[in-house]
C-alpha cells in the first residue's frame, strides 16, 4: 500500500515538473504582432551572427536583475531589468525591433506582454540565457 502510495507520488512529482519545465521554457521564439522578421535569430548560431554582426535597427535587451547583468551577458545586450523597465520606456524606442531574454524566458515573455499593452509591436522573445554557448561580456560600469 505504502509502495503503490510513493510510487504514485513519484510520478506526479515527475509529471508536474515535466510540465513546470515545459512552461518555462514555451516562450522561446514568440514573437509579437510585428516581430515576425526576428524569428530568423532564435536559433543559437544565427543569433550570435547578430551579435557578431549587429544591426542598428535592432536590439538585444537583457531583462535580468541588474545583478544578473552585472555577472556577465550576451554581447551588446543592454540592460532593462524587468523590475524597472516599465519606468524607462523614455529609453526603449518603438520603432526598433527588440529581442529579450532573460534566466528561463518566462521573465521576458512577462515583459513583451506588458510592452504589448504599451504599444510596443516589434518583439521576439529569444529565451534563457543558458542558450547563449559563447562567452557572456562583462560591463565595464555598473548598471541599474
Amino acid at each position: 500500500m505504502i509502495k503503490n502510495k510513493v510510487k504514485r507520488f513519484s510520478i506526479l512529482a515527475l509529471l508536474f515538473i515535466l510540465t513546470a519545465f515545459v512552461l518555462i521554457s514555451c516562450h522561446e521564439g514568440y514573437v509579437s504582432k510585428d516581430g515576425e522578421s526576428l524569428k530568423k535569430y532564435v536559433e543559437p548560431a544565427a543569433f550570435k551572427n547578430l551579435v557578431e554582426n549587429p544591426k542598428d535597427d535592432i536590439w538585444i535587451i537583457d531583462v535580468r536583475p541588474a545583478s544578473s547583468y552585472n555577472n556577465g551577458f550576451i554581447p551588446g545586450a543592454k540592460s532593462f531589468p524587468s523590475s524597472t523597465i516599465l519606468n524607462r520606456l523614455d529609453e526603449l524606442p518603438k520603432d526598433k525591433y527588440l529581442i529579450f531574454y532573460c534566466e528561463t524566458g518566462g521573465r521576458a515573455q512577462r515583459v513583451i506582454k506588458k510592452l504589448e499593452e504599451k504599444g510596443y509591436t516589434r518583439m521576439m522573445n529569444w529565451g534563457g540565457s543558458g542558450r547563449w554557448k559563447w562567452e557572456f561580456e562583462k560591463p565595464s560600469g555598473k548598471q541599474e
